[in-house]
């Protein structure tokens, strides 16, 4: 496709500054200002035209915009109160099967997980083991040694063959090993460790559960709360990926007799303490919540924890939460070596290698799915040079011309996520967003109207950027491309694997600008390292020998000083790439500063109230389509 400017001089736009503030309505250029100016500048570079063209109404039929109900009296369920399965009888220490409950927990068969088309791809990514301990990766579920009623939880799940990541993990959880797993974003990582652990729980829980009120007494609603002693704690980063793991837990538990909870900032204080208090076997928890609860010994202690994982290790272990995981990783008061320890992530800092010297144990086994920080063929991505004006405009040419399906638009802040919100929903289009300054009624009602398809488009900050799977997302859109000193490409690779995940095929558009130009080199490398089309405008980054070879990542070594990993100067990209050895000055490829995060209170967390609007609790039935 192809764009036809409206301007008489270039194509692109008028010789004139455009007022329109908003970018709507407004042509695709800016056009040569410099007579404006005092001093003589160099000419701007005219943008290459945009690969799509303008459309003044959507090519194809997207849902219905939803206005969100900000009423008082939108008391829906809390995801964290979601259904569990809770066993009552003599029938041994595996669970009756309960149809009704299977259909909430599961799905509909026809709308269970299958693998995508291009799952063989995922399949041959490169497996490195590290480390003394090495294990033999099982081939299919079916030689894993599961259970007979966790094989069936498998198969209720969809899934058919085991990913690499999961070939390597179940093994080496099954055979008592801690575990490190570096692996990229959609590989699966959750079922990687769920499976393994929950199967040698399996049959266990009379014998190794603490008391707890009968599902008698609480279908009656007369019983006294128990104190939570869990088996297995697993700390996430965010609350959206806490309430995920909890319902793939509600999956993997069914019929085991153990009964998995969920705590996170921002939910009712009251409601969770009530789950806990019901029993907890399983806990997922964000990192702040859980501490809260440990400092309230008659509701929640880990004397019992047989298994602590950390997911998204890279993502939490910052220097100021140094005291706080200690805390947790110590908090069981167990003696040492009676808890396995997990750690999974997507790169490998040196925070995370200093957590593992100290808490693991020497024969840990490590396991590297691909390069550290990448992603995979499956995604295909597209950079396009858009004017910073003009980006709005940009934005509904580019819905307008999209096959409707789920899509995620991911911005740097939350004051931008609301005027997008607010401008897309005036567009007519079926928008919800998401953001820190949401509240979590708000965030989870965002959630579910993305999930159902009731509202397929979300804007979001960083928040959405890690862990979180739902299912067809087609399109991920980089309204804004990650600043280097706010997570870089790292970032960059955490976002656009929202889409193309276990097997599918997914898209992934980022818009770019002259702003961007501290990302390009790492960009052009990953588009290369990932055979996409390099545009023009990024030629000149793609190194003299066009050899993707050379782009030897410099992987991380034991060592626990922080230091750049791949970078030049201080505080590498955790992602960033090493040059290669003989290429002058050292690590010349690397690049920006270690914060993967995109919240706080500074110019990229801040942001008023809502503006903007969004499905509200829409249920968890989508069409297929969606």
């Amino acid at each position: 496709m192809s764009f036809n400017g409206n301007s008489a001089n270039d194509g692109w736009g008028p010789s004139e500054p455009v007022n329109d503030a908003s970018g709507d309505g407004g042509t695709w250029g800016t056009g040569d200002m410099s007579a404006a100016l005092d001093e003589p500048q160099e000419a701007k570079a005219v943008p290459p035209p945009l690969p799509f063209e303008h459309l003044d109404a959507p090519k194809h039929q997207w849902e219905k915009p939803t206005q969100y109900d900000y009423s008082e009296d939108n008391t829906g369920d809390w995801d964290g109160n979601a259904q569990v399965y809770l066993f009552d009888g003599e029938e041994g220490d595996v669970g009756p099967k309960f149809p009704e409950l299977e259909v909430q927990i599961f799905g509909n068969p026809e709308d269970r997980s299958k693998p995508g088309e291009q799952f063989d791809k995922i399949a041959q990514i490169e497996v490195q083991q590290e480390g003394m301990t090495r294990i033999t990766p099982i081939k299919s579920f079916d030689t894993a040694g599961l259970h007979p009623v966790m094989y069936e939880n498998v198969r209720l799940c969809g899934y058919q063959t085991p990913t690499p990541i999961q070939r390597y993990c179940i093994p080496a959880i099954k055979m008592g090993h801690d575990v490190i797993a570096i692996a990229q974003t959609g590989s699966g990582k959750t079922a990687a460790y769920l499976l393994p652990i929950l199967n040698h729980l399996m049959g266990k829980a009379k014998k190794l559960a603490a008391p707890r009120p009968s599902p008698v007494d609480i279908q009656s609603g007369e019983y006294t709360l128990a104190r939570a002693e869990p088996l297995v704690v697993i700390v996430v980063p965010t609350r959206e990926l806490a309430v995920q793991i909890f319902n793939e837990a509600r999956k993997f538990c069914y019929r085991t007799m153990l009964r998995p909870c969920v705590v996170y900032g921002g939910g009712p204080m009251r409601d969770q303490i009530n789950q806990l208090g019901k029993g907890c076997d399983i806990l997922i928890a964000s990192p702040g919540r859980l501490i809260d609860l440990m400092e309230r010994p008659n509701v929640l202690t880990l004397r019992r924890v047989k298994y602590m994982v950390i997911d998204e290790a890279d993502e939490m272990l910052h220097a100021d939460w140094e005291d706080e995981f200690n805390k947790i990783l110590s908090g069981g008061e167990q003696e040492e070596g009676n808890v396995k320890y997990m750690l999974f992530s997507a790169t490998f800092p040196a925070a995370v290698r200093k957590l593992a010297k100290t808490h693991l144990a020497e024969s840990h086994v490590r396991v590297r799915v691909g390069r550290i920080g990448s992603t995979h063929e499956n995604i295909k991505q597209d950079i396009i040079w858009v004017d910073h004006t003009l980006k709005k405009v940009a934005l509904v040419d580019l819905l307008f011309s999209l096959e409707p399906g789920r899509t995620i638009i991911f911005v740097n802040n939350k004051r931008v996520a609301d005027e997008l919100d607010d401008f897309l929903f005036h567009k007519h289009m079926p928008v919800t967003s998401m953001h820190a300054d949401r509240t979590q009624r708000e965030r989870e009602d965002s959630m579910r109207a993305f999930r159902s398809g009731k509202c397929p488009i979300m804007v979001t900050t960083g928040v959405s950027a890690r862990g979180i799977d739902v299912k067809n997302i087609r399109h991920v859109i980089n309204y804004d491309l990650p600043s280097v000193d706010h997570g870089g490409i790292t970032e960059y690779t955490h976002r656009i694997g929202r889409t193309g995940r276990i097997g599918n095929k997914g898209t992934a558009i980022s818009f770019y600008t002259e702003r961007d130009e501290s990302l390009a080199e790492l960009l052009t490398f990953t588009l290369m390292e990932m055979k996409q089309e390099i545009p023009d405008f990024l030629q000149q980054y793609v190194p003299e020998d066009g050899n993707v070879q050379n782009l030897k990542f410099d992987y991380d070594s034991d060592e626990i000083e922080d230091e750049a990993v791949g970078g030049s100067g201080g505080g590498g990209d955790d992602g960033a790439w090493g040059a290669a050895d003989d290429a002058p000055g050292g690590n010349a490829w690397g690049a920006g500063g270690d914060s993967n995060t995109t919240g706080g209170d500074n110019a990229w967390g801040s942001g008023g109230d809502s503006f903007g609007t969004f499905g509200g609790g829409a249920s968890n039935d989508a069409p297929a389509a969606w």
